[in-house]
């Protein structure tokens, strides 16, 4: 953990970290919770193995190192002895992983608000009672906002993805943006230009693949195709780890908080991103590379 922000909540410790042996063709997948995740994650085992029938199996093949579900040793006894090239995901901030020179870390955002609003229909699916207790099917007092608002980036909160959290992520990974193996994308770009997205990353991860795979690998990493066959693409699909396979996919859409929010509700979450984020690098966070004009 030397130089290494400590990151704890009751689903996740970043200190896990510390047993795994980074190898330097590695490739982290870095999120904010339910902000394409896994979408990214199965675009990056399509690119590996340019076959897009590939069993992506992510839960195993590329897993989630921070979360406390499964006990670290058969987490690093897993990856240890693979031999093919390794992808891992965390949504631990970049200042809270352990950063090699070599391996490759993709950071991936969505706009804040429909980050949250996918969040909570996201944890309503997951059969955990305690989740209910974060945020209520019936919460005419908007005590779910609120804490969205203002809990920290700290602690119990972390896990509760408040938009301190989200901040946070989005700053550390821009600090490192300069370094030639940390690549920020963002959700809005990857629904309007799915095929760039996946040229885009073929470069960084240096894969190549004839236009005809290409194309289909592309197909493949499509939303309809993923959420038709969701217990294939889904995490631990399945395997009764959600409610729901298919909810897992739930629309894919953006602006879903409009008409949802009030005036005042608005204003504090209008007022917490520009105390934090100059209008720079606030439209990026919320509309990607064409700005809000896209949107």
């Amino acid at each position: 953990m030397k130089n290494r922000k400590l990151y704890l909540g009751p689903l996740t410790d970043n200190r896990r970290w510390d047993v795994v042996r980074i190898r330097p063709d590695d490739v982290f997948v870095v999120t904010p919770p339910k902000c394409g995740t896994t979408w990214m994650q199965t675009i990056v085992s399509l690119l590996f193995s340019g076959d897009p029938e590939v069993e992506t199996e992510l839960s195993v093949k590329m897993p989630w190192v921070d979360i406390r579900i499964r006990e670290m040793p058969e987490v690093a006894e897993r990856l240890e002895p693979m031999q093919h090239r390794r992808s891992m995901k965390s949504h631990t901030p970049m200042d809270g992983l352990p950063l090699d020179d070599q391996a490759q870390y993709i950071c991936v955002f969505r706009h804040p608000l429909d980050a949250h609003f996918s969040y909570r229909k996201h944890v309503r699916n997951i059969p955990m009672t305690w989740f209910d207790t974060w945020y209520p099917e019936n919460d005419e007092e908007g005590i779910t906002f609120r804490r969205f608002l203002d809990g920290g980036a700290e602690g119990f909160d972390t896990d509760a993805m408040p938009l301190a959290h989200i901040i946070r992520h989005y700053k550390a990974a821009a600090a490192l943006s300069d370094r030639p193996n940390v690549s920020l994308f963002h959700y809005a770009d990857m629904t309007r230009d799915l095929r760039g997205t996946f040229f885009r990353l073929a470069d960084i991860l240096g894969t190549t693949h004839s236009e005809v795979v290409m194309d289909q690998l592309v197909q493949a990493a499509t939303f309809d195709n993923m959420k038709d066959k969701a217990e294939r693409y889904a995490p631990s699909g399945g395997k009764g780890f959600f409610r729901s396979d298919a909810e897992f996919f739930h629309s894919g859409t953006s602006g879903k908080w409009h008409g949802k929010l009030t005036a005042e509700e608005l204003a504090g979450y209008d007022a917490m991103m520009d105390a934090h984020l100059d209008p720079k690098d606030r439209e990026w966070l919320e509309y990607g590379s064409r700005g809000n004009d896209a949107a």
